[in-house]
């Protein structure tokens, strides 16, 4: 087919048809081309560079500047928002789209300046312009916005940020959990003056997340006096770095006292008798006056130290196996004292002391810590003491006035802790042990004096068991003279009982006479009445079982005949059917083979069936059917007899 032969006469009649649908297809790059449109979507913005300028004296940048902000050629620092825009022809103009930039919860925006002037020399970051959360690249600019690092954050949120002008970082925000406290050193600042190891303390900052307010404020550079309590906190890590450390605690029982290492020096509240450190009041450098009570608290460890000291009755131990919970007393050991006699022994202490809340300071002042109270000044005084008492007496003696010691030891000691705001309470010897060859002579003496001692009472036993032995034989012989008179006494009465039982027995005898003549009588009577009885009963007996016994066998005689009678004549009748049945000789021979069977004599087999002739067979035959009627007769009557 040729395209002469093609019908286009349709095609000729619509032309015009072919314009719109041309120019809907190509309307966009057309507008783009001939109007410079262009239409940012909703979730982006436009990066614009403009690649020339066609009229006006800006044509190109400052030196060291990459932004545009007054119409120059390169990237312009105003963004296109969502929407259509005209006159952005691509020849000169290119656009690029980005999406938003988007800082998730739980997230800050680090942001790092492109462009911008140049920081001071001594700071690291950029100070906060307005600039519409760094939005708005030319007010940044026109600002004086500086480039690099900035102080601001952008909090949780979406931006329509430059990319070309702004980096925007990711980071987590900062948190500070319960019962803990955050140390806060800032990165940029003024130096921290001379003599101090923290910046000054400074207020208005929000808990550093305002960096800009901080520096503002005169904030020094390094370690803060201030600290970050539990909470989220938007702060710049580029500009404020946190250390999580736990709350201070002061346990019940206990209070703590402040030693500072920053603030000015205050002046000393102890008076001019105390000459061994300054204590001053809450703020300045130095040993606080006020301690801290029991409780948690938000100290910063890197400019304070809090000294536990405790306030109730404090048990110290000079003994080898025993030491308290707080560990004071854990280096303190059993104390070796010498006697007067050159003997050495042991001996173990308990003291007992109490410091005041109000004199904790000065204990701290003085001492440093508990720990040097003890080793200063615990340890020596109490070991020198015994020492020097053990010193002027022998073992023996130190043994016997062991409570007298005790309590001179007490107020001298007291007196002692006194000087050093330490209250004594009490000063207790415990276990005392002397040298062991002194301990055996003790023993020794101990025992021979205790022997003695059971020797003489041994002997004042014996004195006393022969005394008793004395009364208990006349205590004896007393017994067998009562018992003498007894027995006479005793004799006397059995004699006259056994008159007395003489005539008792004559009396009954002659009573038992008379009541068994007369039972005999009584009993010959009733039996010769029982012999009487018995006879008459006993014929009477015999009589009646004559009688009995004549009527029963005349009863059996009728029966035993009525009997026989019916026998015979049972038999006779059977008889005379066997004989009609058999035949008087067929029956004669079977009366004689039934006695002969009788007799249990075996004449001839059971079963015969021998000879020649047919008398033979029968015969056999009828011997077995007289055997097997003869069977049967004898089942008949003995079920009769029964």
């Amino acid at each position: 087919m040729t395209i002469a032969q093609l019908n286009i006469e349709p095609l000729v009649r619509f032309w015009w048809v072919l314009i719109p649908l041309t120019a809907v297809i190509f309307f966009k790059p057309i507008l783009r081309l001939f109007l410079g449109m262009v239409i940012v979507p909703e979730d982006r913005i436009g990066l614009v560079v403009k690649k020339f300028v066609l009229f006006g004296p800006n044509k190109e940048l400052p030196d060291g500047r990459i932004l545009a902000t007054k119409g120059e050629a390169g990237i312009q620092a105003h963004t296109l928002a969502p929407g259509l825009y005209w006159m952005m022809w691509p020849w000169q103009y290119k656009v690029t789209m980005e999406p938003f930039t988007i800082v998730p919860p739980g997230k800050v925006g680090l942001v790092l300046a492109n462009d911008g002037f140049q920081l001071p020399t001594g700071s690291l970051l950029g100070r906060r312009v307005e600039c519409d959360n760094f939005q708005d690249a030319r007010a940044f600019l026109a600002h004086q916005g500086q480039k690099g690092r900035q102080t601001s954050v952008l909090p949780s949120g979406t931006y329509r940020i430059n990319g070309s002008a702004f980096t925007v970082t990711l980071a987590d925000i900062t948190v500070i959990n319960e019962n803990m406290v955050g140390i806060v050193t800032s990165l940029d600042g003024k130096p921290i003056r001379a003599g101090q190891i923290a910046g000054e303390h400074v207020e208005g900052h929000n808990n550093f997340q305002d960096v800009d307010a901080f520096l503002a404020s005169g904030g020094n550079r390094g370690l803060q006096p201030q600290v970050v309590l539990a909470g989220n906190y938007f702060i710049n890590p580029w500009a404020i770095q946190i250390e999580e450390i736990p709350m201070t605690e002061v346990p019940i029982g206990y209070v703590g006292v402040v030693i500072s290492y920053i603030g000015e020096d205050g002046k000393d509240l102890t008076g001019e008798h105390f000459k061994h450190g300054n204590i001053v009041d809450k703020g300045y450098r130095g040993v606080w006056m006020e301690p801290l009570g029991p409780g948690k608290y938000p100290v910063n460890t890197y400019t304070m130290k809090v000294e536990l000291v405790p306030t109730t009755n404090l048990v110290l131990n000079w003994a080898n196996a025993r030491s308290e919970a707080h560990a004071l007393d854990k280096h303190l050991c059993t104390i070796t004292v010498r006697s007067k006699d050159g003997f050495p022994f042991n001996l173990d202490v308990s003291q007992i002391i109490h410091i005041p809340a109000t004199e904790a300071p000065k204990v701290i002042a003085r001492f440093g810590s508990m720990n040097n109270l003890v080793s200063q000044v615990l340890e020596p005084t109490i070991g020198n003491y015994f020492r020097n008492s053990a010193q002027d007496s022998d073992v023996i003696s130190f043994l016997s006035t062991r409570k007298e010691r005790q309590e001179a030891a007490k107020e001298h000691i007291k007196e002692v802790l006194d000087q050093y705001n330490v209250n004594a309470v009490d000063t207790l010897i415990g276990d005392i042990v002397p040298p062991e060859a002194l301990m055996k002579t003790l023993t020794d003496r101990k025992i021979a004096q205790e022997e003695e001692k059971t020797y003489d009472t041994q002997r004042m036993a014996q004195e006393k068991r022969q005394g008793m032995e004395k009364e208990t034989a006349i205590a004896d012989m007393q017994r067998e003279i009562v018992k003498a008179q007894q027995s006479v006494e005793i004799a006397q009465r059995t004699a006259d009982a056994t008159v007395k039982k003489a005539e008792g027995d004559a009396a009954s005898l002659k009573l038992n006479v008379s009541a068994e003549a007369e039972a005999t009588k009584l009993r010959a009577n009733a039996e010769a009445e029982a012999t009487k009885a018995k006879g008459a009963a006993q014929a009477e007996f015999t009589k009646m079982n004559a009688v009995a016994e004549a009527e029963r066998i005349s009863k059996t005689g009728v029966a035993e005949a009525e009997k026989i009678e019916a026998i015979g004549r049972s038999t006779a009748e059977a008889y005379e059917l066997q004989v009609k049945a058999m035949g008087e000789e067929n029956f004669t021979r079977y009366k004689i083979t039934e006695e002969i069977a009788k007799g249990k004599i075996k004449i001839i087999p059971d079963l015969i069936v021998s000879g020649s002739d047919g008398e033979g067979s029968l015969s056999g035959l009828m011997g077995l059917q007289m055997l097997n009627m003869i069977r049967e007769t004898k089942r008949v009557e003995s079920s009769r007899s029964e």
